[in-house]
């Protein structure tokens, strides 16, 4: 452990004990994954002994976790900061500064610290004007004979279309550990990407008495978890309505399957599944958390470039029975934005650093008034009056989002005006937390919540096709 420094006598012996108990109780609650307790812990312990780096690099570790990386950075470096010989802190700088997407200052920290550019390449490629969807041709896309997987039906043109029986032949291929073929796979995407351009960026759906629909939130890559979803609420139909509600791909190992599962689901039937936009549905994501290098293995690099341009076309939020809004982050760093300024938004673009788009896909809710930076290090952290302000100003009742793990798999916050609704259980296969989907009844649109556990995968690491330097910072 490396020692005190700057000024150690201004800590009394007393209060040095106090910050080891709060220490030792935040690594136990670290070793149970129970990383927000680790974090009020480790903050304990530094307002009793300010004066000791291994509190700070700890807590940066845990907020890492947490995916709080903008508090991450500003623990790991004022660990630095006392004490510039704590390697660990450089470590938990250099991860938390990948992870933000500051990719000029995280290959530096890792050339200087860690020996790593795995992503200097890739990062340099320059986009092309010419969008590839556009380009593509099916029919040079030759099927070999030794393909033995589903194959998509023909009419009587010859011309491909969807049905069920192909998604419920897909889905145990899948199951087997099989992938679809890249002329298949490219169809899908393509023409859910059809139907995804002829939308707004911001969706009214109704949901009028006697039906329902139901919102589910980041699946991040668990695909027998998306089953399990399926298992408890039904197969997706005109009358049992989904909302996927962004961060379907990265970080678990079949982001690809879950991706085609729901762009089937929209293609056999459009408004049987509806598709929110989520901060992990872009480039700079992909290449870092695994998608990119996911779709590459499985499906080559064109599939790539499909799949980016079709994130692009997904809307930025959807408006229940006009009283509930959708959005997979959260609200503004401004007063008074209203629905149309949303639906006006010019969402085919990769995200960017700051505004409304970003906000949508980046914000996060906190528990006092007002606004402030995101822990995140991207987007605003907003408090219950700026959710209440928002919402009577749109004429709205409720706020649901996603973007944080929950212990519970949802968390009612804001006097009950904002919802967090999280769908990945036992997240990376570490969190140990609860997935969950919220029902609404036209009726009366009242949220009604079921929780799942994580269901049995193959042995596939989470993580697998992502950056090596965010598989150390995971422990994979």
């Amino acid at each position: 452990m490396t020692g005190l420094t700057l000024a150690d006598h201004e800590v009394s012996e007393a209060s040095k004990q106090i910050a080891e108990d709060h220490k030792n109780r935040a690594n136990e609650a670290f070793k149970a994954k129970h990383y927000q307790e680790a974090v009020d812990a480790y903050t304990a312990a530094i307002d009793a002994n300010p004066r000791n780096a291994v509190y700070l690099s700890n807590r940066a570790f845990a907020n890492l976790r947490l995916e709080n990386l903008g508090s991450a950075l500003a623990d790991a470096s004022a660990a630095i900061e006392l004490d510039p010989t704590y390697a660990k802190a450089y470590y938990r700088r250099g991860d938390a500064a990948f992870a933000l997407a500051h990719f000029k200052d995280a290959l530096a920290e890792a050339e200087k610290q860690l020996k790593r550019a795995r992503f200097e390449e890739a990062l340099s490629q320059p986009d092309n004007d010419v969008p590839v969807s556009d380009t593509i041709v099916l029919d040079d896309v030759a099927i070999d004979s030794s393909y033995c997987g589903p194959a998509l039906p023909t009419d009587e043109n010859g011309a491909y279309f969807i049905n069920l029986e192909f998604i419920e032949s897909m889905l145990e291929a899948f199951k087997r550990g099989q992938t679809l073929h890249r002329r298949y796979v490219l169809w899908i995407v393509l023409e859910a990407q059809r139907l995804l351009k002829a939308l707004p960026s911001l969706v009214h759906v109704d949901v009028p008495a006697g039906s329902h629909i139901t919102v589910c939130g980041d699946t991040h890559g668990q695909f027998f978890d998306l089953l399990r979803i399926f298992q408890l609420g039904g197969a997706p139909s005109e009358a049992n309505p989904y909302l996927f509600n962004g961060d379907f791909v990265d970080r678990g190992s079949w982001s690809m399957e879950v991706m085609l599962t729901l762009l089937a689901h929209k293609c056999l039937c459009p408004g049987a599944m509806h598709l929110t936009r989520g901060n992990h549905e872009a480039k700079s994501m992909n290449l870092i958390y695994g998608f990119y290098g996911e779709v590459r293995e499985k499906c080559g690099p064109t599939a790539v470039e499909v799949f980016r341009e079709t994130f692009c076309w997904l809307p930025l939020g959807y408006v229940l029975r006009d009283t509930v809004l959708v959005l997979h982050g959260g609200l503004f760093s401004d007063d008074g934005v209203r629905l149309d300024e949303l639906a006006a938004i010019q969402r085919y673009r990769e995200p960017p650093e700051a505004g409304h788009m970003c906000e949508m896909l980046w914000s996060d809710p906190k528990d006092t008034p007002g606004r402030e930076p995101n822990k995140r290090g991207v987007g605003i952290a907003f408090g219950p009056d700026v959710t209440r302000a928002f919402l009577q100003d749109n004429g709205l009742s409720l706020l649901v989002r996603s973007h944080e793990v929950k212990d519970e798999g949802y968390e009612v916050a804001h006097d009950g005006y904002c919802i967090t609704i999280f769908s990945a259980p036992n997240y990376c296969d570490q969190m140990g937390n609860k997935g969950a989907f919220i029902r609404f009844k036209g009726e009366d649109m009242v949220p009604a919540f079921t929780q799942f556990e994580a269901a049995p995968h193959p042995d596939v690491k989470p993580m697998k096709y992502a950056a090596s330097m965010m598989n150390g910072m995971f422990g994979m």
